[in-house]
């Protein structure tokens, strides 16, 4: 009986059930579509590591420089021995070659002597830690006469897809005589002369993909094929790096480094590169795009079952005066229970269906962010999703109909039939007020639900408006907050001006000579020096800053207090989860044979400072301790007056900046800081900083979007009110009301329940914004400032409010147009 009643009620009842089956599709698949481009997102940098068969961890194996003893840049013997350590599943090797292009006039390429030429050994960047080719193909291992660059350098060289280039080969004895480029041209013989051809252009590199400013400068990659590196590892080799892949992932990582360490040969530094550092710092630059698509995913999601589950009730209340019929017909009560509940579910199963199809639909879009472009993206199906999001609404918007219709069902025909009329205090105090009857009549059209078949979606229209409100608030309080963070460098951990250092890091400034010219300039306030290295906590490998105990420019704090004593120090956030440690714990430094114990007091922002292209301070990851701990062999690596390896120095307000750095630079030229390539460098940003410019309009189009989705709801809310209340609209046309007084009167309704949804709204979007832009600012391991722009949420109220007339347009022309004899005739 209740399956008949359900057709033969179906063309009466079709328009709520495809309200239900809309709201739902629509608003659901948004939020499900929304959710899982954030989970693509966040997981878009390992697996495009994953399809390029990425090494754990990169180490130097080979240098010439004769000063240290080395004479060769290739050790053949010891790359096969690190191939054969415990745990080492591949190691494979690239070299960097003494080759010089010519161009067609026979003399050097302008600029080439600065950059580095690298031919792959055993397929490395060509199988393992695969590059990516933007423009032509990757060149063939096995062919010697072909290459790829990336497209900086081919357009500073001048060069072209498909064009065949001559390069000169030369040995390391013949490099060391310091030669320019066009002397060794005119002077020295070349070991061998080959053409390459340009076969592909916009190479990139997964691992570069992500960088600080810091690691800028080593961004270019001009690539030779095996079958040419091998015919020059005898000869014109200055430099090798090994890439390792371990047995076990990362597990045994600090095992193999050591192993390695003690088989280099004497002289050579150990220094590591970490591939699960540059995928977690590259998580972090991606979390701004994941979070917000995450957040506003979930916003739609809680608005998908509050709208629908107002929706879902209202229509099955709707048939409360039916159900007195059939029970006077004799109908049982699993009739009377499921009389109308079936159309819902079925309304809501297909609406949830509909939106596992619309996430599908929006699946394309994702991931956002920089890796984007490298990655394949078509249809996807995240099933943890679209099962989870389909699970959710069908037995939440389930449970509500059967509540909704359990409680329809135990109810009697006198209490629908004689609730009490309770009219809204606030249409009486209009009245009393003697405002415009249309105003009056709008106001408790928006605040009085009616009874039985004049019931009208009264609580719906506001909760659209308020979910409408708080989700723009939250967007651009978030979207403030943002500005503000990349607007104020010392919310990453930047809070000085410039950076004087010695050359990447690792050369020395003169001490004495530099704090004698620093005092007399006339724009510097204050200035502190700093050491870099890498030093062993607890059998971890930690990027640290040296300095000595309160440390002016000292990291923006976050818990704790700042580094007060040499037995201290102060950790990244990352940096201690990574030692699983927290404040007020010890760690060990090893430093060579002694070990020293240091307290934790401490986590800070830190700054993108210290050694280009190795493991370096950031945001969450580094360590400030007493620079005596470095070793001092570390600190002054070469034979000049021993100094810091950066002094970081804060201007005098309101200085000319342009005027300052010219002032500085003349410093690190009378310092002799040129010959060692020193440069002062203004703010470095860090990774996540950079790529927030990819973040764009995310979350203002995912706000739009959402707030759209809920306007829309608004709007069907007054069809359906205008519908419901087509005989009060009849007897006040009967009445006198004019057609402009009906259309008013709807626009009033509006007007109140969007003016109801702001002022409970704004305030619930601000704290929303506020707590998502403080949980985005833990994760990413900032200074958490949130800003409230009371500018653009004024502007918000404003347009609230314009925008709810706007919306008010269709239903107005609806109720001025209401018949009325048909209408009073039938009741």
């Amino acid at each position: 009986m209740a399956w008949y009643r359900f057709r033969v009620t179906l063309h009466e009842r079709r328009s709520g059930y495809l309200t239900i089956v809309l709201l739902v599709g629509l608003l659901g698949g948004l939020a499900m579509g929304a959710i899982a481009g954030a989970r693509c997102t966040q997981s878009s940098y390992p697996a495009l590591m994953a399809q390029s068969n990425n090494s754990d961890i990169f180490g130097l194996s080979g240098i010439y420089n004769p000063g240290i003893g080395q004479t060769i840049g290739y050790h053949a013997a010891l790359e096969r021995s690190i191939a054969r350590l415990p745990y080492v599943r591949s190691a494979k090797s690239l070299v960097e070659l003494n080759l010089l292009p010519l161009n067609a006039k026979g003399l050097p390429v302008l600029g080439a002597e600065a950059e580095a030429m690298y031919g792959s050994v055993d397929g490395e960047y060509f199988t393992q830690d695969r590059i990516i080719v933007t423009n032509g193909r990757m060149a063939n291992p096995h062919r010697a006469n072909e290459f790829v660059m990336d497209a900086r350098s081919a357009k500073a060289f001048g060069f072209h897809l498909g064009e065949i280039v001559t390069f000169d080969a030369y040995s390391n004895s013949q490099t060391a005589q310091n030669l320019s480029a066009l002397q060794v041209v005119k002077e020295i013989k070349p070991i061998l002369q080959i053409k390459v051809k340009l076969v592909g252009v916009g190479v990139v590199q997964v691992v570069d993909l992500m960088q600080d400013s810091i690691d800028t400068t080593n961004n270019s990659l001009i690539l030779f094929t095996p079958a040419l590196g091998d015919q020059l590892l005898t000869c014109c080799v200055n430099t090798t790096l090994t890439a390792i892949q371990l047995r076990g992932g990362t597990a045994h990582e600090s095992a193999v480094e050591a192993e390695i360490a003690k088989a280099l040969p004497k002289g050579l530094p150990s220094e590591f590169t970490q591939v699960n550092a540059i995928i977690s710092k590259a998580e972090q630059t991606i979390k701004p795009e994941s979070i917000a698509l995450g957040a506003f995913g979930l916003i739609a999601l809680l608005a998908t079952l509050v709208i629908a589950a107002q929706i879902i009730g209202r229509r099955i209340r709707l048939n409360a005066a039916d159900l007195q019929v059939l029970r006077g017909l004799g109908a049982e009560p699993a009739m009377t229970f499921f009389d109308g509940l079936i159309g819902v579910l079925i309304a809501v199963l297909a609406g949830s269906l509909l939106a596992c199809v619309v996430a599908l639909a929006l699946s394309p879009l994702a991931p956002l962010g920089p890796v984007r472009p490298y990655l394949s993206h078509g249809v996807n199906a995240d099933w943890t999703v679209l099962g989870g999001g389909l699970a959710i609404m069908v037995v939440a918007l389930g449970a509500v109909a059967v509540v909704a219709s359990l409680r329809v069902t135990a109810r009697r025909t006198s209490t629908w039939r004689d609730r009490s009329y309770r009219s809204s205090g606030a249409a009486r105090a209009a009245a009393s007020a003697n405002l415009p009857v249309s105003a009056v009549t709008g106001i408790r059209f928006a605040l009085e639900p009616g009874t039985g078949r004049n019931t009208v979606p009264v609580r719906s229209a506001i909760l659209g408006a308020v979910i409408a409100v708080v989700i723009v608030t939250s967007t651009i309080t978030f979207g403030a907050s943002l500005r503000t963070l990349v607007s104020k460098p010392a919310l990453y951990g930047w809070n000085f001006n410039y950076e004087i250092n010695g050359g990447g890091g690792l050369g020395d400034i003169p001490a004495h000579r530099a704090t004698a010219l620093l005092k007399k300039d006339p724009y510097v306030q204050s200035w502190a020096g700093v050491y870099f290295g890498n030093l062993t906590i607890d059998r971890q490998t930690v990027a640290v800053m040296g300095a000595s105990p309160d440390f002016q420019f000292g990291p923006p704090v976050l818990s704790g207090h700042g580094f007060r004593a040499a037995s201290q120090v102060v950790l990244g956030t990352a940096a201690l989860a990574q030692l699983d440690k927290k404040i007020g714990d010890t760690v060990n430094v090893r430093v060579g044979a002694t070990t020293t114990r240091l307290t934790i007091v401490g986590t800070a922002t830190m700054p993108t400072i210290g050694v280009g292209g190795l493991s370096h301070l950031e945001m969450g990851s580094g360590a400030l301790l007493s620079y005596k701990l470095i070793p001092a062999a570390e600190r002054d690596l070469y034979a000049v007056s021993p100094g810091p390896n950066a002094i970081l120095v804060r201007m005098k307000p309101g200085v000319n900046h342009a005027a300052a750095l010219a002032s500085l630079n003349t410093i690190l030229t009378k310092l002799g800081g040129r010959s060692n390539g020193g440069q002062v460098v203004g703010i470095q940003r860090p990774a996540q900083i950079i790529n927030y410019r990819s973040l764009g309009s995310t979350p203002t189009v995912l706000g739009g979007a959402l707030a759209l989705g809920a306007v829309v709801a608004l709007g069907l809310t007054l069809i359906a009110s205008v519908r419901r209340r087509r005989r009060d609209l009849a007897l006040l046309k009967i009445l006198g009301f004019t057609h402009g007084q009906l259309a008013a009167a709807i626009s009033c309704q509006s007007s109140v329940a969007v003016g109801i949804g702001t002022v409970v709204g704004m305030p619930l979007g601000i704290i929303a914004g506020r707590l998502i832009w403080d949980l985005f600012a833990h994760e990413i391991n900032a200074v958490p400032q949130p800003t409230v722009p009371v500018l653009w949420v004024l502007l918000v109220v404003v347009g609230a409010l314009v925008l709810a007339n706007v919306v008010a347009a269709i239903p107005g022309r609806i109720a001025a147009r209401t018949p009325t004899a048909p209408l009073l005739r039938a009741e």
